[in-house]
């Protein structure tokens, strides 16, 4: 029986780990102006290539909109998740001026880097009623390949089902966490930002039959199962045929449907998948390109350069350096 998760796979090969996790504790009026995250990323996670948020409504509600999107409501209950850096507002309206400025906003990222606020954080104009909001910020590699990031709209609203789902467990242990400043509470607290943010992923794959790309075709049957055949076993040598078989499908059936969920071929989208795999190694390793290659699938070091480069942009060893250079 077939265990592999791709979702899983991926957001281990992505790296992503919470960078900062704490709650607002908000009154009328209120509005946040945050700025692209390529302003504050290395403030709050410095190895982070990429910085998304999520917040979820405990209480109250309000509007979020990026930088020319349209503004989309929020209540109790919703999850509010900006996938790629964008900056953006949330606030009591869409024309609520911001209670901080620029600078004003980047010292409070590095006040929270520091650890010297509060897990709540007071805001707004201090009239009724109150919106509270968990808000979590994750850091991940955005390439050379994150399937994920590329499937996912700059801003999206999660509506929680009416029936208790695994958030409000996790929203409960946060509450109840906060209550309270224990040793190991910021290391419980970044855990369930995690928890919290996959929980909001899934939930949008379950919420939405209109939810397309990558995670879209995690819900189709023929193109889900490719998905988890390849992610099982990417260092195989595959061709079409082979993974036809293994599908139980039509080459025809696979082809289209994995082209359109996806937006390439199932043996593009496996080049791509073992360049995110080879990327991570190369960062966490000091092994040989030609060791590297060999581990992912390929016999040839020359035939995985040009791959490489092909989609990352520079050879593996240029990379690798580049990447180097540029971490802590």
């Amino acid at each position: 029986m077939l265990t592999v998760d791709p979702l899983s796979d991926v957001l281990r090969a992505v790296r992503l780990t919470a960078a900062t996790f704490f709650l607002i504790d908000a009154t009328q009026p209120y509005c946040v102006d945050i700025p692209h995250s390529d302003h504050y990323r290395a403030i709050l996670q410095r190895s982070a290539r990429h910085m998304m948020s999520f917040h979820v409504i405990i209480e109250g509600q309000g509007t979020a909109v990026v930088p020319g999107g349209e503004p989309q409501s929020y209540r109790a209950g919703d999850i509010v998740v900006f996938p790629r850096g964008d900056g953006y507002r949330m606030g009591t309206a869409a024309d609520t001026p911001p209670e901080f400025d620029y600078d004003e906003t980047m010292a409070f990222f590095r006040d929270l880097a520091s650890g010297s606020l509060p897990f709540v954080v007071p805001e707004g104009g201090g009239s009724p009623p109150p919106t509270r909001i968990i808000c979590g910020f994750l850091g991940c590699d955005a390439g050379p390949f994150n399937p994920l990031i590329s499937s996912l709209p700059p801003q999206f609203v999660v509506r929680r089902p009416d029936e208790d789902t695994l958030l409000d467990n996790l929203i409960e242990l946060t509450m109840a966490e906060a209550k309270w400043d224990r040793a190991g509470g910021a290391s419980i607290r970044l855990g369930l930002a995690e928890l919290m943010f996959t929980e909001a992923i899934r939930l949008r794959i379950a919420a939405s039959s209109e939810v397309d790309g990558w995670l879209g075709g995690l819900r189709d049957p023929v193109v889900g199962r490719a998905l988890a055949i390849l992610h099982a076993s990417p260092a195989d040598v595959w061709t079409l045929e082979k993974l036809v078989s293994e599908v139980a499908t039509s080459r025809s059936t696979l082809s289209e449907r994995f082209n359109r969920c996806i937006g390439c071929g199932p043996m593009q989208y496996l080049t791509s998948w073992r360049m995110q795999l080879a990327a991570r190694r190369l960062l966490e390793s000091h092994d040989a390109v030609a060791q590297i290659a060999f581990e992912i699938g390929y016999n040839s070091e020359s035939a995985f350069s040009r791959a490489f480069k092909r989609i990352a942009g520079s050879s593996p060893t240029i990379w690798r350096r580049g990447q180097q250079a540029d971490r802590p």
